[in-house]
């Protein structure tokens, strides 16, 4: 039997159920139909209706032309983003492995539902995609609707509303206090600049992994940390003292009380990696040791570097540090660095290796599926996938983020 072509329509604020009490999936040209209509009803001005009429009308044209084809809409949820997503993903799961389509064609009602596109190209070949408007009203659905569905996002809504409030509540004290809008302006650039390069989201992935609960081996490791951060401090109070009384200048002064204090919080951030380590292992999560390793060399590294900079930078007591051996120090932490990376990696490959993760399904960390791992290039220390239409490629060992039922990848490497 020849496999059937899909036309695709997504509503992905779930506005079928939400306004009509219609529940996705709707499969067939009968429940679309049926779907559309209750939707026209219960708000005539809703554009998803529009957009599941015109994916009925695509699948009679092409069912006219000779070609098998099916008709299916996928719907979201009302607090779009993840959730949403996240949905739309499960129920087009089912409906593959159902009608087992060999592509599809794309329909929907606005630029807000093309977010969802590279989670159907992960599944489906799309043959073409098209966005409906209502006449007369395209340039307010570009610009309007879209802006409103974005702020509808937590996500969005945290970087259109979230930042400006921030930047007036601190004008407002910078103002209250005398000191100026400089301050302000840099603590504003330093923000836009970590989320060019993506830091803030780095620094977040790495922040919601140490979770802090009773029931995990980790919280001593947590519990010590913050004894020894509360000593870091401490030690940190007395060294502005000491620095103010040895007349030290305000960057000789910030060098100084680092130099004396980070020792003590990378002490504190290795029994913190000790305490997650500990839980992995308990777990049967080998894999995630290979990250926590990888950390603590990080912080072992830039524990290094900031001790030989805050050195060079204060100078005035032995033994003393020349600019050439702070950019040793900076070379050398380069190739040591280099050196736990490939430690790292090697190791993962061998846990990969133990675990015999070929034939498992390998999904994005947001949850999209990406295909079945049916190899691992030992040598090379690359995963092999293949999607559902048996295509392969490959990605570094690297790019895994967590084993167990499934085995999650960090995409973006």
């Amino acid at each position: 039997m020849k496999r059937p072509i899909l036309v695709l329509c997504i509503d992905r604020d779930n506005d079928l159920f939400e306004k009509a009490k219609v529940s996705g999936p709707l499969v067939g040209r009968e429940r679309n139909l049926q779907g559309a209509q209750a939707l026209s009803l219960a708000d005539p001005e809703d554009p998803d209706s529009n957009a599941i009429y015109y994916a009925v009308k695509t699948f009679d044209k092409m069912r006219s032309e000779g070609h098998a084809v099916e008709v299916a809409t996928l719907t979201g949820h009302k607090s779009m983003g993840y959730k949403a997503d996240k949905e739309i993903s499960s129920q087009l799961d089912r409906i593959i492995a159902e009608l087992n389509p060999a592509s599809c064609v794309l329909v929907s009602d606005g630029a807000a539902d093309e977010e969802i596109l590279p989670i159907i190209k992960s599944r489906l070949k799309v043959d073409s995609s098209k966005i409906v408007f209502i006449k007369q009203a395209k340039e307010l659905e570009k610009t309007y609707f879209v802006l409103l569905e974005k702020l509808k996002d937590p996500y969005f809504a945290r970087i259109i509303l979230g930042i400006p409030a921030v930047l007036l509540i601190l004008f407002s004290i910078s103002t209250y206090f005398g000191i100026g809008w400089q301050p302000v302006a840099f603590i504003a650039g330093i923000y836009l600049l970590f989320r060019t390069f993506g830091v803030d989201d780095m620094i977040g992935s790495v922040i919601s992994d140490f979770r802090f609960s009773f029931e995990r081996t980790s919280w001593v490791g947590y519990v010590g940390a913050l004894a020894i951060f509360s000593v870091a401090a401490f030690v940190g109070y007395q060294s502005v003292l000491k620095g103010i009384r040895l007349g030290l200048p305000n960057e000789k002064l910030v060098a100084y009380v680092i130099g004396s204090s980070i020792w003590i919080v990378f002490t504190g951030l290795l029994l913190i990696m000790a305490g997650k380590s500990i839980d992995a292992l308990i777990d049967k999560k080998k894999y995630r040791v290979a990250k926590y390793m990888l950390y603590s060399a990080a912080a072992a590294l830039t524990t290094f570097v900031l001790l030989v900079g805050s050195s060079w930078i204060v100078n005035i007591s032995e033994p003393y540090v020349d600019f050439g051996t702070f950019l040793f120090s900076i070379a050398l932490s380069l190739v040591l660095g280099y050196l736990a990376t490939s430690f790292v990696n090697w190791y993962r490959k061998e846990i990969l290796l133990e675990m015999k993760v070929e034939g498992k399904e390998a999904i994005s960390e947001h949850g999209t599926y990406l295909g079945k791992i049916v190899g691992l290039d030992a040598r090379k220390g690359r995963i092999v996938i293949q999607t559902v239409f048996e295509k392969r490629y490959t990605l570094p060992v690297s790019a895994v983020s967590s084993v167990d039922e499934n085995v999650v990848l960090k995409t973006t490497e």
